[in-house]
């Protein structure tokens, strides 16, 4: 039997993020080196914690919109119709400062995910912290399996999502505690501890996740006119909403 893929873990973006191929694209290792480089690029442009960052220099004053890459422009511009799409529950600058990391983390993994089509992978997984981009299938004809973390249960997992082509995201009080304001209100988002949804591709994925954990108590009603979407809710008490489609 010959083993084929590759497989690599980098600490990037503030994360692990590791990069699972299970087919055998030409020249694999330089796909997944082409891959870590825009990670990287990624970071540099857009951490909201080095000070020479293009997010940093605009979140500072420094830097005017219009003059930013156009590829933050479009980042940008995503927030704003993410912030109109999910009435205002994401917003980019919910703490007083920019900050579209809610977005950009999905963002790049999409495109790291094309990047690795292009190259001729059509069976791979890119899982940034948690929130995973999945294609093709691990082997033969399964579907990957992710598992959804149980907020209140240490190591221990409230569902399992199967899944060929797309995105599970989830956000959470587990890891980083009361991290997602209500923008409407100021607020920490108290209510849930954690919503997982599961669509076609990270970017709206994650974005919608956390638009969900800062709605509280009105998240399961709109997760439920989410078109292309399921979902899974863990409240603030331990009861749990799902949404499946069809």
């Amino acid at each position: 039997m010959t083993l084929i893929g590759h497989h690599h873990v980098e600490h990037v973006m503030g994360m692990p993020i590791s990069i699972d191929i299970r087919d055998d694209p030409p020249d694999g290792a330089a796909l997944v080196d082409a891959v870590v480089e825009w990670f990287h690029w990624v970071d540099a442009t857009f951490s909201t914690y080095k000070p020479d960052s293009v997010v940093s220099r605009l979140a500072a004053g420094e830097l005017a919109r219009a003059e930013a890459p156009v590829v933050v422009q479009e980042v940008l511009a995503l927030c704003d119709e993410l912030w109109a799409e999910t009435d205002g529950y994401f917003d980019a600058s919910s703490g007083g400062r920019l900050d579209p990391s809610g977005v950009v983390k999905g963002w790049a993994v999409d495109a790291a995910s094309d990047m690795l089509l292009a190259g001729g992978s059509a069976n791979h997984c890119v899982n940034a912290g948690g929130d995973v981009r999945t294609r093709g299938h691990p082997e033969g004809d399964q579907l990957w399996q992710v598992g959804i973390a149980h907020p209140h249960v240490y190591d221990a997992l409230c569902a399992v999502v199967a899944i060929g082509d797309g995105a599970v995201a989830t956000s959470g009080t587990a890891e980083r505690g009361l991290h997602v304001l209500d923008p409407h209100t100021g607020l920490a988002a108290v209510d849930l501890a954690s919503v997982t949804v599961v669509g076609p591709d990270l970017t709206r994925s994650d974005a919608y996740a956390t638009a969900a954990l800062a709605m509280g108590m009105d998240a399961p009603e709109w997760l439920a006119r989410l078109p292309g979407h399921e979902a899974v809710v863990v409240d603030a008490g331990g009861h749990m909403w799902s949404k499946r489609l069809g």
